[in-house]
C-alpha cells in the first residue's frame, strides 16, 4: 500500500478528544478517523439499498447461525 506523508492543522482539542477516544497516539488516532470516514461512506452506500435487495435465502436461514 502506497503511503503519503501530510501536514494537517487540527484544534488541540478535537486531537486531545480523538487520542482519548481511540487510546492511541497522533498517527494511528488519524488513521482511525480516516478508516471510520471511509467505512462510513460505504455504510450510506448500503442503507441506499435498503429494501431493494432480494434476498433468495429465508430469514430464518440466515439467523440460524447466531444461536
Amino acid at each position: 500500500m502506497a503511503k503519503r506523508k501530510i501536514t494537517v492543522e487540527v484544534p488541540a482539542a478535537l486531537l486531545e478528544r480523538a487520542q482519548e477516544a481511540s487510546g492511541k497516539g497522533v498517527t494511528a488516532t488519524v488513521r482511525e478517523g480516516l478508516r471510520l470516514m471511509a467505512a462510513a461512506e460505504a455504510y450510506r452506500g448500503l442503507r441506499r439499498l435498503r429494501g431493494t435487495v432480494k434476498f433468495s435465502v429465508p430469514l430464518d436461514r440466515l439467523r440460524e447461525d447466531r444461536r
